[in-house]
């Protein structure tokens, strides 16, 4: 249960890969789909989930405020973000854990008419860290498995709730299918790790760029508060893409988002970034794939751990 850090990175010296389009920035919209899968004696769990719009667990009965806090997400949060998305034309990857899509299998069933990506979010929303391999064994092939017969197709990404644990990559790799984790935060590109003797792909996500920040740490408080950080990053991001390419993530809920008082963030953004040069929007499959082909695995050595 060890593993190695490295800080050194690309040391600024970037591949000189440009995104389709000639763009610069890559975006990737990310829809976090938790509904279902948080903890609740309801559902024959040890203990409820003590974060939604307050921090409070109740302990030792069912807690019905929180209960539906998360059902919001699924009943009207997630229709309102993915159809002002659709509207705006971005691509949207869904950060799905299985058990919610099994509680939401219409999610699923739109998700595909949609076109969107599924991303394994874990069978559960819940931390890696810590859990014993055969565990994490299991929960990886259920999770795969729920999205594959809810879809049709297999997921070709992963990304554990909070932290991952020191075997979920290797899991992930002797699992097979899997092109990229995002279970990193540490840089604005994708890159390569050595992963049980193979390059492995990790697309870092992103904690600041999310809006669980209206939750987490109450640094987001109105929409615009979320649009305007969410505009700083991307501008940042965009220039320096002029020289070397560039990925930013947007991390989004759908019971946080939303709700009718933090979407006009989302509006606000969309507005800002439409029509850009430079940018091009994609899902994270999408990106995996075109850095996987334009990129050769053994051109850099990059950082992360393994």
């Amino acid at each position: 249960m060890s593993h190695t850090r490295d800080f050194s990175g690309y040391r600024w010296n970037y591949p000189s890969l440009r995104w389709p389009g000639d763009a610069g920035l890559a975006l990737s919209f990310v829809l976090n789909v938790e509904e279902g899968a948080e903890f609740s004696l309801s559902a024959g769990d040890e203990r409820n989930e003590g974060r939604h719009e307050v921090n409070h667990e109740i302990v030792g009965v069912p807690d019905l405020c929180m209960e539906s806090q998360f059902e919001y997400g699924a009943r009207v949060g997630y229709w309102r973000i993915t159809r002002m998305l659709m509207d705006a034309g971005v691509p949207l990857t869904l950060n799905a854990c299985g058990r919610a899509l099994e509680a939401t299998p219409w999610i699923a069933g739109d998700a595909v008419e949609q076109g969107f990506e599924i991303c394994c979010h874990g069978w559960r929303w819940e931390s890696h860290a810590g859990m014993q391999e055969a565990e994490e064994r299991e929960r990886i092939a259920r999770t795969a498995a729920t999205v594959t017969r809810l879809t049709g197709r297999a997921p070709v990404g992963w990304h554990t709730k909070s932290s991952a644990s020191p075997n979920t990559r290797r899991l992930l790799a002797e699992h097979g299918g899997f092109l990229y984790d995002s279970d990193a935060y540490n840089d604005d590109l994708p890159y390569y790790l050595a992963v049980a003797g193979r390059p492995h792909l990790v697309l870092p996500y992103a904690f600041d760029t999310n809006d669980m920040r209206f939750f987490d740490s109450f640094a987001y408080v109105r929409g615009d508060d979320f649009a305007d950080y969410a505009i700083d990053a991307f501008e940042c991001l965009l220039e320096e893409s002029r020289h070397a390419p560039r990925m930013m993530s947007i991390g989004l809920h759908t019971r946080i988002i939303g709700r009718p008082g933090r979407i006009g963030g989302l509006r606000k953004l969309l507005a800002h970034i439409a029509g850009r040069q430079g940018v091009w929007c994609a899902t994270r499959e999408q990106i995996a794939r075109h850095w996987l082909a334009t990129v050769p695995p053994d051109a850099l050595a990059t950082g992360g751990r393994p």
